[in-house]
């Protein structure tokens, strides 16, 4: 094989808690994660030309050590001696810094591909532990689907398939800082944590609707006072159909779950039209 491509999906987070700041400086977080059917693609294609030589269809991405997808190659080829040339070619999809982990499901997707184009053999199990060098986030791309995430988010439980539905994806033009959010979290006494065990019954039951009743996102009692676009786009959501309207992530992206198909594609021209120069997408969970 001296070619291979992959599909790198998105994610979003159907329940997110932050348990507490630990004293290294990270945030316990205890949150259900679910892979979703929108992707990035990546070619992979072994090359004379010694090194990793990195290409995508956005000119502002780097295309060196600061990108994921390249730090992943890497972290492979110097631990198996891989002295073969790689070319490697990202056409991205995902919206960048939307809360839905596009960087680490490139860099996940990009270790699977090498796993697979050099016969590597590596166990999924062993990507995962690699990944995690990486970023926090990347074990689970590997892993994909619906899973409950704790820790600093490397922590992983495989959770049964989330209820079938159609997911409208709405993300503003606008960016969010995970620093800034994370930074003027406010943790105490009166903090009203997410019920993510609740979210994990209605998930074993198959209930989506009382799944969406119980959806919530700690993160936004940050973002929806710095932003109140979010909050708006979740009400338009909900008022057009939606049975449960969250961020995901650290955000800014806002996702609405809905029973019907007519229902979200209806809700997504609606969304189209806000001021807040939305990409909208409809699809569905990936399993």
């Amino acid at each position: 094989m001296d070619s291979t491509w992959i599909n790198a999906p998105a994610k979003i987070n159907l329940g997110l808690d932050v348990i507490r700041k630990r004293e290294d400086g990270y945030h316990e977080v205890k949150m259900i994660m679910q892979s979703i059917r929108l992707f990035d693609r990546l070619t992979l294609t072994k090359s004379k030309t010694p090194g990793i030589h990195l290409t995508t269809n956005l000119n502002f991405l780097p295309v060196n050590e600061d990108n994921l997808v390249y730090q992943s190659a890497k972290l492979l080829m110097d631990e198996f001696g891989i002295t073969d040339g790689l070319d490697i070619h990202l056409d991205k999809r995902i919206p960048v810094a939307a809360g839905m982990a596009g960087g680490s499901t490139d860099a996940a997707s990009c270790m699977i591909a090498i796993n697979r184009l050099f016969g590597l053999r590596l166990s999924a199990k062993k990507l995962m532990k690699r990944g995690v060098r990486l970023g926090a986030d990347i074990p689970y791309c590997i892993m994909k689907g619906t899973a409950l995430s704790e820790g600093i988010g490397e922590l992983l439980t495989p959770l049964p398939n989330a209820p079938d539905c159609f997911v409208l994806i709405a993300k503003p033009v606008f960016h969010i800082s995970t620093k800034f959010v994370y930074s003027n979290l406010k943790l105490d006494e009166h903090t009203v944590h997410p019920d993510i065990d609740a979210m994990i019954d209605c998930i074993r039951e198959n209930d989506l609707h009382r799944m969406c009743k119980n959806m919530e996102n700690l993160l936004e009692t940050v973002t929806i006072p710095a932003h109140p676009e979010i909050e708006t786009i979740k009400k338009t959501m909900l008022e057009h159909g939606a049975l449960g309207s969250l961020m995901s992530g650290s955000g800014p992206t806002v996702f609405g779950i809905f029973d019907d198909a007519d229902k979200a594609k209806a809700a997504k021209e609606v969304c189209r039209r806000l001021p807040y120069r939305c990409f909208v997408f409809v699809t569905d969970l990936y399993r």
